[in-house]
Formats: structure tokens, C-alpha cells, sequence
């Protein structure tokens, strides 16, 4: 083992680079007054009380509520369209899942121009609308073209994990449910909802945690009407310059995910014990 050692350093010293050390500097900045220079810092409390005013109560309500209904659309959905892959043999899941990932080899900001394109009032979908004689329909900065493009973005990130967990199921416990009677709605509650828990877990973590933390999509489709955590911790390093206060809100959301992931490896965890 000892001689593998050195394969290890850059590894190591990639990380320390570009994990540890901007993470430290986050850390810093919260705890430390705007302005101060590095030999004379005035360490404070006040960036992360300011986070408690109402308005940006208001931020972080707004991005769990659209991480939310973000989430159970991409769970609704998804798991349907996962659990129709895995049904197919191993050649055709590997195609299937291929075009499901296919839109994310696009650059996100790519995608999201797209669906501008395609939501804008003079869009090709008010365009179709108009020749059915329906008439236009303003989509753009509304929840809906928010929320459409969070989902059409994170989709993959849901049917993924659960495609992984369904297709690793051992199809003997469905044909053993079926001899001992079970009906398709009680082998699929009783085993392959059971079975495929990790998989959602999994999906419901990396969509709502990319979803709230996302600012492309809601300043784009939103037109700048929509900020959330992801906005806010932009206009402060970008826009505001108040570096202190952008990295009091940085840390804040990765607690939350370090909440967020504890809750769901507690769940997983409960599951297998019932198991």
C-alpha cells in the first residue's frame, strides 16, 4: 500500500486547491466585518443575523417552495418513465438512458436561451397556439416557465438513480410476489416501491438541492423578477460586492444540504432496518 502513496499527492494537493481552501475563505468572510483587511480582522455575528430580516426569509421560502414542486414534478414523472426503462433489456436501457442524458451534454445556459426561445410571446409554442386558433398565452417570468425549465433541467438527475436501483432488482422477489398471489399494485407497493427507495432518496436530494441553489434558470426564464438563494448569493459577490454577506448565505445553504443529506441517509438507513 505504502508504495501507491505518492499517486495519491496530486489527488490530495488538487483538493486542499480548489475544495479546502476556497471553502476556508467562504468561512472567513462570513465570520469577518465588510472591509476589514486580512492582518486586521473584526470577527461578527451580523452577516448571519442579517439573513434573518424578511426579506430574505422570503428568498429562502420562495426557493424551497419552488424546489419543492420542482421535485415532486421531476418525482411524478420520472419515476414512470425510469421504472419503463428498466423493463426493457440491458442493450435498449443503455440506448434509452442515453437520450435521457443527451440534453445534458448541452450547456445549461444553451438550454435555458431554448426554452426562452420557445416560451417567449412571439415563440414557436404562441405560434402553434395561434395556428390552432387557441390564441397566445404570456408564459415567460411566471412560476410556470420557472419551474418548467427547473424540471426540464434536473429531470435526468431523478430517473437516473431511480433507473439504477430498478434495474439492479432481482426480478425473482416480483415473480415470487405474483405466486403468492400478490396483485400488480401490491407487488409493486410491497416490492418494487420498497426496492427502489435508495434510488428516489438519491433523486430527491440532487433535484431539490440543485433546484434551490440554481440562478441561471430563474434570472433567465424569470426575467430577474424571481431571486432565490442561488440570485442572492450572485447579486452579493457580483452585483452588491458585499463578499461577507454572499459567503453568510454560502454557508448557510451547505449547512442546509448537510441537513438535507443527513435526514435522507437517516431514511435510507430506517428503510433497510424495516426491511
Amino acid at each position: 500500500m505504502k508504495q501507491y502513496k505518492h499517486l495519491i499527492k496530486p489527488y490530495v494537493i488538487w483538493a486542499v486547491l480548489l475544495l479546502v481552501i476556497p471553502l476556508f475563505l467562504i468561512a472567513l468572510y462570513a465570520f469577518t466585518e465588510e472591509g476589514n483587511e486580512v492582518l486586521t480582522l473584526s470577527f461578527t455575528l451580523e452577516n448571519f443575523a442579517k439573513f434573518a430580516e424578511a426579506t430574505y426569509l422570503n428568498v429562502i421560502l420562495k426557493s424551497f417552495k419552488l424546489g419543492i414542486i420542482t421535485t415532486v414534478i421531476c418525482l411524478v414523472l420520472g419515476y414512470p418513465l425510469a421504472f419503463m426503462i428498466s423493463r426493457y433489456s440491458e442493450k435498449v436501457q443503455n440506448i434509452l438512458i442515453m437520450l435521457v442524458t443527451i440534453p445534458m451534454w448541452i450547456n445549461l445556459l444553451l438550454r435555458t436561451y431554448a426554452w426562452m426561445n420557445l416560451l417567449a410571446d412571439n415563440g414557436i409554442i404562441n405560434h402553434i397556439l395561434e395556428y390552432l386558433g387557441i390564441g397566445s398565452i404570456s408564459m415567460m417570468y411566471t412560476d410556470f416557465s420557472v419551474i418548467l425549465g427547473l424540471v426540464c433541467n434536473f429531470m435526468p438527475f431523478m430517473i437516473i438513480p431511480i433507473h439504477t436501483s430498478l434495474s439492479k432488482m432481482d426480478r425473482s422477489l416480483i415473480e415470487a410476489a405474483y405466486d403468492l398471489g400478490a396483485n400488480k399494485i401490491q407487488t409493486f407497493c410491497k416490492v418494487i416501491w420498497q426496492l427502489s427507495i435508495p434510488g428516489v432518496l438519491n433523486g430527491i436530494m440532487m433535484v431539490f438541492l440543485m433546484a434551490i441553489s440554481s440562478f441561471v434558470i430563474p434570472k433567465l426564464l424569470g426575467g430577474g423578477q424571481y431571486m432565490l438563494i442561488g440570485n442572492l448569493i450572485e447579486s452579493q459577490f457580483i452585483s452588491v460586492g458585499n463578499w461577507n454577506f454572499g459567503s453568510a448565505i454560502s454557508l448557510i445553504l451547505a449547512v442546509v444540504i448537510l441537513i438535507f443529506m443527513g435526514l435522507m441517509k437517516r431514511m435510507d438507513k430506517q428503510e433497510k432496518q424495516d426491511d
